[in-house]
């Protein structure tokens, strides 16, 4: 059994645009910063405007070895190279440093790529990794059939669209089920529900003088790693101890280096992780740190750029945040939390990916709480409530999750926090992660008129039933607008933000100067306080930085404020609810049936309606296979035009169509979804 998902945004986005774009290469310093001792503490190390050094050292059979096996070749790897700062291949010329090869090919980008593990899931019979023509007649035979539930022979929009978002969920899809799940065992999130996963390798690490021989790296990430899969600089994560045990840097063992690439002010994550902490909520420490990566032949200490350190949450943040190892940490990814899937924890466990051993007793505690939240009475709910959720903790998340109207989150996508299991109190508390879309940076989601005055009373978009439950209770409800009324007072003033901006941006900007002059005055400018505009013809394609091409907001899906810009409004509009002068604004009315969405759609009036994949799927699917142009497609029509499909996309006339042959033939019928490889961005800011 699964949990019902929602279609998600920022697979949304990777259908709308995956594209690269060139840039300037990444410059070198002059000299090499000097060094103070290694933190000895956490403590130490975990301070806000502190910027250590990082040094990452690998054999070239390491660094090759690290590339995700499902993932289509980046830098450094085998394989074909893109352009910018790292290969050939891009409009941008050689650029720095990385391996040659072949360029990447336009067919390597789009909708293909997240569609074609659908098809092979529910088409490939005997796993053989290639579909026959058998295969691919059999499933459009079984996707009709299906689709057809009135039995009259043909399909509508609506069917089409109906059928397209079933068959694109669960692991791999992107409709409604679990989007965002991977398979059993492995991590969730966009990247491993596409098949994407991360293998740890040995490698040497030097921290400000401080030496760790063979620790564990990885790459991390999910809608990060699809932005910067074909750059050079990609988030890492760090296990000291992963080979040689008792192996730390300053007390702790798991270090988390984010690249901020979809953050130009490199300051989202970790003054909204600031802001939690102020507000008493257990949340994660940050600092930044140069990094340089070493491999012979590819990389002589070659400065990558500045990363953000990011505290993990696992058994050492537990005994420093509440004491003790035995507490319970999940990761929920579902946009229905708490819903009741019977008693069998197996149909729990990939949703609630527990990072700590549960014991039978913790798993009886988390369907317990699901079984009142789905099945008790408002008055029992209310009863129950606070012998299952820490009222207050919550109270103050939630405010601190509102003000930041950080909607990749609870708040609209169910992924990006954890909960904690206590294990005296068997109460759960949640904490944030994963902020780099906070202050309303989330385009892909409502106005930014929406997202500054969000909702203080119904800031979730759509239905769930966690927040709805949990809101109706008096006594959190009570408690919630009062912590809104004291933050109000005090954490929330736009003038402590605008001052810890400035703060920040003077320790970390000769590390963004560093890396690249376009990135600096894009800095500048965000510091400042001026907003940033996907639309502007000197943005890059898809939002991102210059030669980091990939997922990001794509163009035409408005203007995002930066932080100074940002907290004045959404402060006022804060005081401006608790007054009860304003009612807030809410996201129910979000997008329209394909076209332009109206009102609440993203962007704001007039925004793109295409939240739902199928709604960017179905339309080219319609007008590819009815061949007779009256509004429908016939079993004759559906089948046919899956035999032309086969005869067109089996370009080697095998009788079988690859992954590569599936996707490259997608991403044709889908060509409005395709980048142009071409474009390149404008000099400047």
């Amino acid at each position: 059994m699964t949990a019902r998902f929602k279609a998600t945004p920022l697979l949304l986005a990777s259908l709308i645009t995956f594209l690269a774009a060139a840039a300037e290469p990444v410059t070198q310093p002059a000299t090499r910063p000097t060094t103070q001792p290694a933190p000895r503490t956490a403590a130490d190390l975990f301070q806000r405007t502190a910027v250590w050094n990082i040094h990452l050292q690998f054999t070239p059979e390491q660094w090759n070895a690290m590339e995700p096996k499902n993932s289509l070749p980046a830098f450094g790897g085998p394989g074909r190279q893109p352009g910018g700062p790292g290969g050939p291949g891009g409009p941008g010329g050689p650029g720095g440093p990385g391996n040659p090869g072949a360029p990447i090919r336009p067919s390597d980008f789009g909708p293909g790529s997240f569609l074609t593990p659908a098809f092979f899931k529910a088409g490939d019979q005997n796993k053989d990794g290639k579909l026959s023509s058998d295969e691919f007649q059999s499933l459009a035979e079984k996707w009709f059939t299906a689709w057809d539930k009135d039995k009259l022979g043909h399909l509508n929009a609506d069917q089409l669209r109906a059928g397209l978002n079933t068959v694109l969920s669960g692991p791999g899809g992107m409709g409604r089920g679990p989007g965002l799940q991977g398979a059993e065992g492995q991590r969730n999130g966009l990247a491993s529900a596409a098949g994407i996963e991360f293998e740890y390798v040995h490698a040497d690490l030097e921290f400000n003088g401080q030496t760790l021989r063979d620790v564990g790296i990885r790459y991390k990430g999910n809608g990060t790693w699809m932005q910067s899969r074909f750059q050079l600089k990609r988030s890492f994560k760090i296990e000291t101890n992963k080979y040689i045990k008792g192996q730390k840097i300053a007390g702790i063992t798991k270090i988390n280096l984010h690249t901020n690439v979809t953050d130009n002010s490199w300051m989202n994550e970790i003054l909204s992780y600031q802001l939690y902490r102020d507000a008493a909520v257990p949340a994660s420490r940050t600092a930044y740190a140069r990094v340089y990566v070493t491999v012979p032949g590819k990389h002589d200490h070659q400065y990558f750029g500045l990363y953000s350190i990011v505290e993990n949450i696992d058994d050492n943040f537990a005994v420093d945040r509440f004491g003790t190892k035995k507490g319970t940490i999940l990761k929920p990814v579902t946009p229905d939390l708490f819903a009741d899937l019977g008693d069998d924890w197996a149909d729990y466990n990939q949703i609630y990916d527990p990072k700590t051993q549960l014991t039978e007793k913790e798993q009886r505690r988390i369907i317990e709480f699901c079984r009142v939240l789905t099945s008790a009475n408002d008055a029992d709910f209310a009863a129950k409530l606070p012998g299952y959720l820490d009222l207050d903790e919550f109270a103050r998340y939630m405010a601190a999750t509102v003000y930041l109207s950080t909607l990749d989150s609870l708040l609209a996508l169910g992924q990006n926090y954890y909960v904690y299991l206590d294990h005296k109190s068997q109460k759960f508390q949640f904490m944030p992660w994963d902020l780099d879309h906070s202050f309303g940076q989330f385009p892909m989601i409502g106005s930014q008129e929406q997202r500054e005055n969000l909702s203080i009373h119904r800031p979730w978009r759509g239905e769930n039933r966690f927040l709805e439950r949990v809101f109706k209770v008096d006594a959190f409800k009570k408690l919630y607008l009062a912590r809104l009324d004291e933050f109000s007072k005090s954490i929330f003033k736009p003038e402590r933000f605008h001052q810890q901006v400035d703060e920040t941006a003077a320790a970390i900007r000769p590390a963004i100067r560093d890396e690249s002059a376009f990135l600096l005055g894009r800095f500048d400018n965000l510091v400042a306080g001026t907003a940033q505009d996907p639309n502007r013809p000197d943005n890059p394609p898809g939002g991102g930085r210059p030669g980091r091409g990939g997922f990001g907001p794509p163009r035409g899906f408005g203007q995002f404020k930066p932080i100074k810009a940002f907290v004045i409004p959404r402060s006022q509009s804060i005081l401006d609810q608790l007054a009860g002068k304003s009612p807030g604004q809410t996201l129910d009315n979000f997008g329209g049936r394909g076209g332009r969405g109206g009102p609440g759609g993203p962007g704001g009036p007039g925004g793109p309606g295409l939240f739902s994949p199928a709604n960017l799927v179905a339309p080219t699917f319609m007008i590819a296979l009815d061949t007779n142009k009256d509004g429908q497609i016939t079993r004759d029509e559906f089948m046919q035009g899956f035999a032309r499909w086969f005869q067109s996309w089996n370009t080697d006339k095998t009788g079988q169509l690859t992954e590569d042959q599936l996707r490259t033939g997608l991403n044709q019928v889908i060509p409005n979804s395709r980048p142009n490889p071409q474009r390149a961005p404008a000099p400047g800011i």
